[in-house]
């Protein structure tokens, strides 16, 4: 059972039908990181995305959350809502923190979906986390940090000169209370050592322009879990902005596979 040592998550719930259960990034929310599917999916599902302590609605809690945290009170809320068992799909961080949920409550995830997932075990990933965290009280800093590494840079060229400005100033905001804790779980999770007992459909999608959790990372997602299948998007970590079309289609074509065999 998932831990009920926490205060509840806050959470967008929507849709009706089998349960699906949203992870999302290190210094996202679950509108952040899923808003712009979350129409589609609630018409195929009920949608259950809670929000990590310090991101979205939810407040911050002092001290450094693990995987098994996250996971625990992911299925926690899933429980809350109602559901028994569940697709799950996780967001960068989120694709870890759903492959721990996954191997710690294995009768209650039907399938996986991992997108632009962290799979630990990369020196560079962990030295760009632990940047993101030096300059989280520099916005102005921070937003040239992710403008360069975070966005793909066949999007970022493509932008006009206003256009790029408008982003820039955008994104030169006050990151969430919980960015640091959340970056720096992103930098040292890893769960390549637990992929092999992983026993449900799984979809990993590989954004192929990434440089903040490249494409080798969602790679040793895919080889390590038996049966799953790998999906490409020309995108940088950031798929639901760049490519949200190319997007949507992979994510419904799966859910739309596991309802025709049962899954």
């Amino acid at each position: 059972m998932a831990s009920t040592t926490f205060p509840p998550l806050a959470r967008i719930v929507r849709g009706t039908g089998p349960g699906l259960l949203l992870a999302h990034g290190a210094g996202g929310s679950a509108r952040d990181n899923w808003g712009p599917l979350l129409a589609d999916l609630a018409d195929r599902r009920t949608v259950v995305a809670p929000d990590y302590p310090g991101s979205g609605d939810t407040p911050y809690e002092a001290g450094e959350p693990t995987l098994d945290d996250l996971a625990d009170r992911l299925v926690a809320t899933a429980d809350e809502e109602g559901l028994g068992t569940f697709d799950l799909a996780g967001y960068s961080l989120g694709a870890a923190v759903a492959v721990r949920a996954a191997t710690r409550h294995p009768g209650r995830v039907r399938s996986l979906l991992l997108l632009a997932g962290v799979a630990g075990g990369s020196a560079r990933l962990r030295l760009l986390a632990d940047l993101a965290v030096d300059l989280a009280d520099r916005p102005a800093d921070l937003t040239r940090l992710m403008l360069t590494v975070v966005l793909g840079g066949t999007w970022i060229d493509a932008l006009s000169p206003d256009d790029l400005a408008f982003l820039r100033e955008s994104l030169d905001s006050p990151v969430p209370q919980g960015f640091r804790q959340q970056f720096r779980l992103a930098g040292r999770a890893d769960v390549r050592a637990e992929l092999a007992a992983i026993a449900v459909p799984a979809l990993v999608v590989s954004t192929t322009e990434d440089q903040l959790v490249p494409p080798g990372q969602h790679r040793l997602l895919a080889d390590g879990i038996p049966g799953a299948r790998l999906a490409e998007i020309p995108s940088g970590h950031l798929p639901v902005i760049e490519r949200l079309p190319e997007l949507r289609s992979v994510v419904l074509d799966f859910l739309e596979e596991l309802d025709a065999v049962g899954a």
